[in-house]
């Protein structure tokens, strides 16, 4: 993500700006995966405080380092202004999980526990679709959301009373 992206006026950033490695070559790009990837997102508060200290920690380090400072526009940079590979986070989670004796999963697993819990908060499906910028619900259903075994028993409880009410409320018809 470019700094050019967020707007702290009007509290979203835009996804527009892609970088990829593939065979160890960078790869930036002004186009998202897809049309529906393109778009605005608000920033929840927690996040725009911690982008307002990032770009605050960034100006202190240009400052520090007129000369060598990199200054592309990322957001995500080392100290010196040089962009973090994208394999950084799921390295950095990897090692988490490792340290405190949890099973692996994939970084971008957590798109999909993101989109088990918003559900889990009453979110319908067209919602967390949009949130996740998916450009087919069919994706979000089929592939984000996994019904838990408490979704599964609450529907199994509700077909259970809908089916009894039907049973209790029937009328004797001779055959």
């Amino acid at each position: 993500m470019k700094w050019e992206a967020v707007d702290f006026d009007n509290n979203v950033f835009t996804i527009r700006h892609t970088i990829t490695r593939v065979n160890g070559t960078l790869h930036k790009s002004d186009r998202t995966k897809n049309k529906s990837s393109y778009g605005d997102m608000p920033i929840p508060l927690i996040i725009r405080q911690s982008l307002k200290n990032v770009y605050h920690e960034q100006m202190q380090n240009k400052l520090l380092q007129p000369n060598d400072y990199v200054d592309e526009g990322y957001i995500f940079t080392h100290a010196d202004g040089r962009i973090i590979l994208p394999n950084y986070a799921s390295g950095r989670f990897t090692k988490l999980l490792k340290r405190n004796g949890l099973p692996h999963i994939r970084f971008h697993d957590l798109r999909h526990s993101a989109a088990g819990f918003l559900r889990h908060l009453g979110f319908d499906m067209k919602d967390i679709q949009t949130w996740l910028r998916h450009g087919d619900i069919g994706t979000t259903m089929n592939i984000y959301i996994n019904l838990n075994m408490e979704a599964k028993n609450n529907i199994a409880d509700n077909l259970n009373d809908a089916f009894k009410n039907l049973v209790d409320n029937l009328v004797d018809i001779p055959l």
